[in-house]
């Protein structure tokens, strides 16, 4: 079990057998005795991995295990499989965690991810999504108003939302089912810590098509497509569209989809699409400030303050619920949490709120 555990950290960490060896001081024949179970390192030494790695020694000597059945990648080509499997790797140490917490509850306190009941069965052109989306939207009880949390919501669902810490930018999203070894499943995303949060909005809707379009989809339409028109119009409903910017326009200005992109969590670029597909913009004015747009750079890097990332926070609820429960101790929370006992007396006293609330 820890050899197995070395090995994952150290492949997570994106390390050679070479590599983790110089930062801890042994051979590279060691780390794969280490890996393979025939030796079994000290604690100095699970201490130094662990360092080197990026991890807590706590991960070498987690039991639950859990293993991610088809996993689906959105991803460019630069993302290539060693890249995959790494960050399969921190999605499951991330997922352990949440899986190791629920278990410590006599009942589950989330719901089980399930589509919403009365959704059409078969989806033949793209624009049936528009309606598709408003009856996910009416049966989550929605509304047409923005989704302030996007996260907060999913998760609120059923659906486990892993933030991973991803610097290759090749990296978008990752949809997939969680199995333990117990047989339970969690369908999960995952989206990269380093993009904007509009973009990991975008992922996370993006995602959720995949999900919920899952064997809808008539022969010939592309599911990508299928699923970033869902996320535009998840985010953005037409309602919602045709009533801020109006039944026909010539053109529109910067200013109003930048004031559209804080409020929805939808960037200019997705906006711009929305009123071409709401039918708002005819193809050619749309044409041409797409190609105004381009010509700004803004593809890359819109202007203006980017919109707040997006943050799990029910895993550290729930972490405090099982606390104030009496279902795990502070050294379990700490451990969870992946803070240092110190920290964790502060936050938990509100002595850290305290102090930035004074700075």
């Amino acid at each position: 079990m820890i050899g197995n555990r070395i090995r994952q950290a150290r492949l997570a960490a994106g390390l050679t057998l070479d590599a983790l060896g110089e930062k801890v001081g042994v051979s590279h024949t060691a780390i794969q005795k280490y890996e393979k179970g025939i030796l079994t390192p000290p604690s100095s030494q699970l201490l130094k991995l662990a360092r080197a790695c990026g991890t807590r020694v706590e991960y070498f000597f987690r039991t639950r295990e859990v293993e991610l059945l088809e996993p689906e990648f959105r991803r460019l080509a630069t993302f290539g499989k060693t890249a995959q499997e790494a960050l399969k790797i921190k999605a499951v140490e991330l997922i352990e965690k949440r899986v190791e917490l629920l278990g410590f509850f006599p009942e589950s306190p989330i719901l089980r991810f399930e589509a919403p009941g009365g959704l059409p069965h078969h989806v033949n052109d793209l624009d049936e999504l528009e309606t598709f989306a408003d009856q996910v939207r009416e049966a989550w009880k929605l509304g047409l108003n923005p989704i302030g949390d996007l996260t907060d919501t999913l998760e609120t669902l059923g659906l486990l939302v892993i933030v991973v810490d991803e610097p290759n930018p090749g990296f978008s999203g990752l949809t997939a089912t969680a199995r333990t070894s117990d047989g339970r499943t969690y369908p999960i995303v995952a989206v990269s810590s380093r993009w904007p949060g509009d973009r990991q909005r975008f992922t996370l809707a993006h995602e959720l098509g995949h999900l919920l379009l899952s064997g809808r989809l008539a022969a010939g339409i592309n599911e990508e497509k299928a699923c970033d028109r869902f996320a535009g119009a998840f985010l953005a409903p037409k309602a919602a569209v045709v009533q801020l910017l109006g039944q026909a326009r010539r053109g529109i200005e910067w200013q109003e989809l930048f004031a559209l992109k804080h409020e929805f969590g939808l960037s200019m670029a997705g906006w711009l699409q929305r009123a071409k597909q709401c039918g708002v913009l005819p193809e050619a004015a749309h044409l041409a400030l797409w190609k105004r747009f381009s010509s700004k750079g803004w593809r890359k890097n819109e202007p203006g303050e980017p919109v707040p990332r997006e943050h799990p926070r029910l895993f550290e609820q729930l972490v405090y619920r099982a606390l104030g429960e009496q279902y795990v101790s502070e050294s379990k929370a700490a451990e969870l949490l992946g803070i240092p006992m110190m920290r964790f007396h502060k936050e938990r006293q509100l002595e850290s709120v305290d102090v930035a609330a004074h700075q």
